[in-house]
């Protein structure tokens, strides 16, 4: 037997040899050195052996192979060593695809990567069409390219039009989706898989090797189509069109030279900044999974079990409480829907089937579930309905003074373990709790809109919240599927206060006299997904000056606040928010173009700055906030600021996150 660690081998009755995937010591199969060793003596062992043919599968339930170790891959020195570990990779999967009997993979759970890489070189394909088998090459989304024969060879069984697609669109596909691309030969039946592969063995056993015609050859003029889109969607990062060059290079390659060439190109790339970057990103999400509430609490004096959330009341339903009735819903939780305003009600019934109906529209829900799901939804207007509520959650108008009025009159009717709590997101908890028995069982849940498609949520904990309501939430948070951060209670948590402080900073530009596509290109250009005078617009420019009266309330002397929105309230610019069509750009062609209207409140001159001094200046006022924000004990660390504003505010992920930026290039030492 093979190294009993990861992978072992064998030969049934019919000659037919079997190598299988199952690390003991872990929930999902990795390459790394050890499993390589133990995958090269498996092989080993078979080709001493009189085989017909031979299957490899995983053991695992959920994952076939997750790819390479990025623990491992992060630890490699420079290009030369990076080039060398996806030669020596191409090797190994060469010993497959050149093995003296046909290999079949027969795939169950997630494929990604490097497990797919050894797919390819498989000569046959199946998957299981359990929900839990996911394929693809993910790569790119890590700022790397396929480098164990993903680049040479999925050009050379789909074509490299259709290559090039799934490679930049670093998603792993439902195996039927694999199945109907040409990324497998055979969609099978879970329960089918070992012996549909086997039956499948046996026949190359007999017939060979399959000959597979060759694809269609890709032009010049569609690689140069492709790199402009790629340098347009994603700036600064040299993955995409790492893989274009390789892809374009090799096609006219024997296999051996281009596997060479796709080795080198990922060695450079591996070793760049942006592939560290884009891989440190991958571990902050993966840690939020496992994120506890010790941090900020005592140990319990002794473990108990927390109650578990079913019934949720939801208060107010414009676009905040509709879309949060919608996902908790979707997520299987009864949900009471409150409003005293009866239309407003109707309306917020008519977002959530919307929201439903756009869930099923992209494949996310199925009509059935979603309908089922719908009915859960009840709506009220009354608050004693939220009388047997597990949590209750508000998302009124952003004012204490009337969520203060609202908790105090909760607390009238809901049971004495009914959680309170606001999705504010600015205000601290405990304002909004001021009046409330027991304040121990309030907390901040801030959602980001919209809700159906931002992943995070700041769970923040007043001076007064217990433990229990803290773990309750946190539990709430992961099965919405959902990343939470934790944070303390302080005006404006973590991203709204530094976002604000950054759009402030870039309207005080503008009043300066830099012009808005001028500030917006510089912070597009360094990697934002818009600029700031934009992202107003989508913000609603009523909110955008709302917030800035409340940062300059609560950090008086400190946060100046720009003028410029709120005449443009008063003059009825208010952005792209509730149907208005025009702000800092007007909306009402084909694309956004500049507002021609803004020119009444512009300054009478235009002040000269180039995009690295906008940059600088807009960054370093993020920068500085956050700082700010670690020091005062907010969050607990910076990797958790960076996590909140990937996923809260869109911070370029390739940068690596901004504390992490600002590291690099001297700015903080924390």
């Amino acid at each position: 037997m093979s190294n009993p660690v990861s992978v072992t081998h064998s030969v049934d009755a019919d000659g037919i040899g079997w190598i299988t995937f199952d690390d003991p010591a872990a929930r999902a199969n990795v390459f790394n050195p050890a499993t390589q060793a133990a995958l090269r003596a498996a092989v080993a062992a078979l080709a001493a052996q009189p085989v017909k043919a031979v299957v490899v599968v995983s053991a695992k339930e959920k994952i076939f192979i997750a790819g390479a170790d990025l623990k491992w891959l992060g630890r490699l020195a420079d290009a030369q060593a990076a080039a060398q570990a996806s030669r020596d990779g191409q090797a190994l999967f060469g010993l497959l695809d050149n093995f003296k009997v046909p290999v079949v993979c027969a795939i169950h759970g997630a494929c990604a990567g490097g497990g797919y890489e050894l797919a390819l070189a498989c000569h046959w394909r199946l998957a299981s069409d359990a929900k839990e088998t996911v394929i693809g090459l993910p790569e790119v989304g890590l700022g790397l390219i396929p480098g164990w024969g993903g680049c040479a060879r999925l050009p050379r069984l789909v074509g490299a039009k259709a290559a090039v697609e799934h490679i930049l669109k670093a998603a792993l596909v439902p195996a039927a989706e694999a199945h109907q691309a040409g990324l497998v030969d055979e969609l099978v039946p879970a329960a089918e898989l070992k012996a549909r592969a086997k039956a499948a063995a046996l026949k190359l056993a007999a017939s060979g090797r399959p000959a597979r015609p060759a694809p269609a050859a890709a032009d010049a003029t569609f690689f140069a189509e492709q790199r402009k889109t790629a340098a347009a969607r994603m700036r600064g990062q040299p993955a995409p069109l790492a893989v274009l060059d390789t892809i374009e290079k090799s096609a006219g390659q024997m296999l051996a030279s281009a596997l060479e060439t796709e080795a080198a190109a990922f060695g450079d790339i591996a070793a760049g900044e942006v592939a560290k970057n884009l891989v440190h990103v991958f571990f902050l999400k993966d840690a939020v999974k496992k994120i506890t509430v010790d941090a900020w609490f005592p140990p319990p004096a002794e473990a108990a079990a927390s109650k578990p959330i079913r019934t949720i009341g939801v208060i107010g339903a414009g676009v905040m409480g509709s879309g949060i009735a919608q996902w908790c819903a979707a997520r299987g939780y009864g949900v009471i829907m409150n409003d005293t305003n009866v239309e407003a009600l109707k309306n917020g019934v008519e977002v959530v089937r919307s929201l439903f109906a756009d869930a099923v529209k992209r494949g996310k829900m199925d009509h059935a579930v979603a309908h089922k799901a719908m009915g859960a939804v009840a709506m009220s207007t009354e608050l004693i309905d939220f009388e047997d509520c597990d949590l209750v959650i508000e998302a009124v108008v952003e004012n204490v003074t009337v969520k203060q009025k609202l908790f105090t009159e909760l607390t009238k009717v809901v049971r004495p373990d009914c959680i309170l709590a606001s999705n504010t997101s600015a205000l601290p908890i405990e304002e909004i709790a001021a009046h409330v028995a027991n304040p121990g069982r309030t907390i901040g849940i801030h959602f980001f809109n919209p809700v159906s498609r931002m992943p995070l949520i700041e769970m923040v904990l007043s001076p007064h919240t217990a433990r229990e309501t803290a773990d309750r939430v946190l539990a709430f948070a992961k099965q919405l599927g959902k990343s939470p951060v934790i944070c303390r209670s302080a005006p404006g948590f973590l991203v709204t206060r530094v976002l604000f402080f950054y759009l402030n900073a870039a309207c005080r530009l503008w009043e300066q006299g830099v012009p808005t596509d001028v500030i917006d290109r510089a912070m597009r250009d360094w990697g934002w997904p818009m600029g700031p005078m934009r992202l107003i617009d989508e913000v609603g420019v009523d909110v955008t000056d709302f917030i800035y009266g409340e940062m300059k309330h609560y950090y008086a002397g400190r946060f100046e606040g720009a003028t410029v929105c709120s005449r443009m309230l008063a003059a009825g610019l208010r952005g792209r928010k509730n149907g208005a069509s025009s702000g800092f750009y007007a909306y009402g062609g084909v694309k956004e173009a500049l507002n021609p209207d803004m020119a009444k409140f512009a300054p009478a001159a235009t002040k000269a700055m180039d995009a690295k001094a906008i940059q600088d200046h807009l960054n370093g006022v993020m920068i500085d906030e956050t700082k700010r924000v670690l020091a005062e004990g907010v969050l607990k660390t910076a990797d958790d600021a960076d996590f909140a504003l990937l996923m809260g505010a869109g911070f370029p992920a390739f940068r690596g996150g901004l504390m992490r930026y600002a590291k690099a290039a001297g700015l903080y030492n924390g």
